[in-house]
């Protein structure tokens, strides 16, 4: 089990991680997101033993999270850090970048497990190709395979697919976090992608300002959002009063809706002026006003710019 304690650290004098107490448990995929500068990277780079605390204790089972004044070369054996820098040699092949770490004795044992690790990362026809006449989105990819090489305890990773195309992408993350789950890997993702979350995360962490605002199952997190910015995290989404959408008398109260839970009816009680209409694909995305506050709500077709339609929510 991975804990943290009362963690708190500063950059000279500014506290960017602030009284963070929390555990994970072996094998699980935590996501952590947050707006950009809430403390997401400097939290993996403590947890790896980068930093020192100010002030808390990090623990994996019984071995304390020890940082640079207790270690010559700072970061945990047991551990493995993806930077978005992906630290890959530019001047040796993908395969040897992958193998760097693993031992020359068996080299036919090597090769298989260099072999195994670029079929994950969907890199294996570029094994004799110097890692300096890669893409970005394919040196990631490379860097997420020299990461798992060792095969680590724990495994964090920063923005881990932020380079990575959309073709690309979806297929790494169902290949990557299926063979973590395998492997029972213990992985902590720090992203901006909310699918990181809500597809592949048994829990996340929302982080605001240093400090942590939930952890929460995702599914839990995503349909019970407990203030508009965790909310926001997944998403586009709005505030409106319960009686801007329903007769009700006694205490009024804010939902937090996303644009799906809303839709054109001619009964609606919420009108609004419609302001764009942006093409998703399988939906249009509708920007309209209501009260001079902004509303988002999806529909089937685009819109006429300044008609106005009768929204109700989809419970």
């Amino acid at each position: 089990m991975l804990q943290i304690q009362n963690s708190t650290f500063s950059y000279d004098k500014n506290k960017v991680i602030k009284n963070l107490d929390f555990s994970v448990h072996k094998g699980q995929n935590i996501a952590i997101i947050g707006e950009s500068g809430c403390g997401k990277s400097t939290l993996l780079k403590l947890i790896y033993g980068l930093y020192d605390l100010d002030e808390g204790q990090i623990f994996w089972n019984d071995q304390e999270v020890l940082g640079p004044k207790f270690h010559l070369v700072p970061g945990m054996p047991f551990m493995k850090y993806l930077a978005q820098d992906f630290d890959l040699m530019p001047f040796i092949t993908v395969a040897e970048n992958v193998g760097k770490y693993l031992s020359n004795i068996h080299p036919e044992k090597k090769q298989n497990r260099i072999n195994e690790l670029l079929e994950i990362v969907e890199m294996t026809e570029y094994s004799n190709v110097k890692a300096q006449f890669l893409s970005g989105g394919q040196q990631q990819r490379v860097a997420l395979a020299k990461v798992l090489a060792l095969e680590p305890e724990v495994l964090l990773l920063d923005e881990p697919f932020s380079q990575i195309d959309n073709f690309r992408k979806n297929s790494l993350r169902r290949r990557l976090f299926a063979y973590l789950k395998l492997k029972e890997i213990t992985c902590l993702v720090a992203t901006h992608d909310s699918s990181d979350s809500l597809s592949f995360a048994d829990e996340t962490i929302v982080l605001s300002n240093g400090k942590m605002v939930v952890k929460e199952k995702s599914i839990n997190l995503y349909k019970h959002p407990s203030n508009k910015y965790v909310a926001s995290l997944f998403g586009d989404v709005n505030e409106i009063k319960l009686s801007q959408l329903i007769e009700i008398e006694g205490t009024e109260e804010t939902l937090l809706l996303y644009p799906h839970q809303l839709k054109v009816e001619p009964l609606g009680k919420l009108k609004v002026k419609v302001i764009h209409s942006f093409f998703k694909g399988s939906h249009y995305l509708i920007q309209a006003e209501a009260n001079e506050s902004t509303v988002f709500f999806e529909h089937f077709c685009e819109l006429k710019i300044n008609s106005e339609v009768f929204l109700s929510h989809i419970k």
